[in-house]
């Protein structure tokens, strides 16, 4: 009985030491926003390859979503003779909730765990160690520039996604199921209104931070808790940044949907 008491002990005690690391280490990138030395050369690399290099997967994923929409609300409404109201179904479950999911998962998997690893083998090469050695803040050096730069990108990067995803909704269902084209449109433009955009755009805003902060994390103290350094604590420090950052996505999906609603 002692044993299991030492041991629950033991895991509360590294859980709360891990919530205020990852809580100190988000704030000094913070605090980073308006250190020297300037991030614009380095904020714009970064918002091409988090946002440029990720056009073509959220296009693909985008259009397949709509696509897929489509296909399936016209098949639902249809049981009730309310096909016309195809372009209100998949504009809102783009705008509110798909849209900005899949564009933060996307990205996850494509530039978290790039960013996870990039950082993850700067650790484990002392490189990080050399730069607090010359008296450059590797948070603001760093990971600053990435948090400012998901913060541009995700948003955009989920309005493009939208807009394709409504496209291809509306091929489906207009071009080859035959649904009105001026009823999709009516009721796309009388369904959604302001609250939903900016919930789109708040929770872009959300998940964009927290892929930058767990994916950044991860790769920042990869294998300092297990104290050692090699591939396989990158590679696993990688496979852990894209899961919790996938999993927080999810539950603050659920969170903010259900303040703002």
């Amino acid at each position: 009985m002692i044993y299991l008491v030492r041991k629950l002990g033991a895991i509360a005690l590294d859980l709360i030491e891990g919530l205020g690391r990852m809580g100190m280490f988000f704030f000094r990138v913070i605090r980073g926003v308006g250190r020297p030395p300037g991030k614009y050369l380095s904020t714009l690399k970064q918002v091409q390859f988090i946002g440029t290099k990720s056009f073509f997967v959220i296009g693909f994923t985008a259009a397949f979503t709509g696509m897929v929409l489509g296909l399936q609300g016209y098949y639902t409404l249809s049981k009730f003779g309310s096909e016309g109201l195809l372009g209100s179904a998949v504009g809102l479950s783009l705008i509110r909730e798909l849209g900005p999911v899949l564009t933060a998962l996307m990205v996850t998997g494509r530039a978290g765990s790039a960013m996870c690893a990039e950082i993850g083998i700067m650790r484990i090469e002392e490189q990080i160690d050399a730069l607090e050695c010359m008296a450059v803040d590797p948070h603001s050096y760093l990971i600053t520039p990435k948090l400012i730069a998901g913060l541009i990108a995700l948003p955009l990067l989920t309005a493009f996604c939208d807009v394709l995803g409504i496209f291809g909704g509306y091929l489906i269902g207009v071009q080859l199921l035959g649904v009105s084209g001026g009823a999709f449109m009516d009721g796309l433009t009388s369904s959604v209104v302001w609250d939903d955009v900016y919930m789109g755009i708040v929770k872009s805003f959300c998940f964009a931070v927290l892929m930058i902060w767990i994916c950044t994390y991860k790769g920042y103290y990869a294998g300092l808790d297990e104290g050692n350094f090699g591939p396989e604590e990158v590679s696993w420090a990688t496979t852990q940044a894209v899961v919790y950052a996938s999993i927080s996505i999810l539950v603050s999906d659920y969170i903010i949907t259900s303040i703002l609603l």
